[in-house]
């Protein structure tokens, strides 16, 4: 009996629905301003990726290569990324638009306490980051969910047991 294939699709939608809820939680428990627990999201992501490689390698009983388990990683890490960036669009137009004027005031409170803009430069900085925020904000996501996505991938790749008699020449 041949074991069924979990594809990297579904297993993105898993970890990208995990991080969601985590994000909301985070945020309707009033701690959104706590730098420290954006980490957090940062290891659900690659305690996920490692374990779809790990998995991966699992389903095809070991004959996997190095290559074709970070490949199923980073197709992974492609299906998080862009549902989770479409969830970010979603999340600061219509679910937690307030994040934003959280972000910019945060920036402000910063601006003011370094004393090295007038009144006048920090609210022309803070305009100009408030029409740029969305596609900021989504580009970041995309930039480090992918960096970290191949970097998990690589470590769960090297983490999956492979089998050392595998010849991909006779599939």
């Amino acid at each position: 009996m041949e074991t069924k294939q979990t594809t990297p699709a579904v297993q993105g939608l898993v970890i990208a629905l995990i991080l969601i809820v985590f994000g909301l939680v985070i945020h309707f428990a009033g701690l959104s301003a706590v730098k420290s627990l954006g980490y957090i999201q940062y290891a659900i992501l690659g305690a996920g990726l490692i374990w779809c490689c790990i998995t991966y390698s699992k389903q095809n009983n070991g004959n996997v290569t190095f290559g074709n388990t970070f490949a199923h990683g980073f197709k992974v890490t492609a299906a998080v990324t862009g549902i989770f960036a479409v969830y970010t669009f979603f999340a600061l137009k219509f679910i937690t638009p307030e994040i934003v004027d959280i972000a910019l005031d945060q920036a402000r409170a910063a601006m003011v306490e370094q004393k090295k803009l007038s009144e006048s430069e920090i609210n022309d900085a803070i305009n100009m980051s408030r029409k740029f925020f969305m596609p900021f904000a989504i580009a970041a996501i995309i930039v480090m969910f992918l960096i970290l996505g191949c970097i998990f991938s690589l470590i769960g790749a090297a983490a999956a047991k492979k089998n050392p008699n595998y010849n991909p020449l006779e599939q």
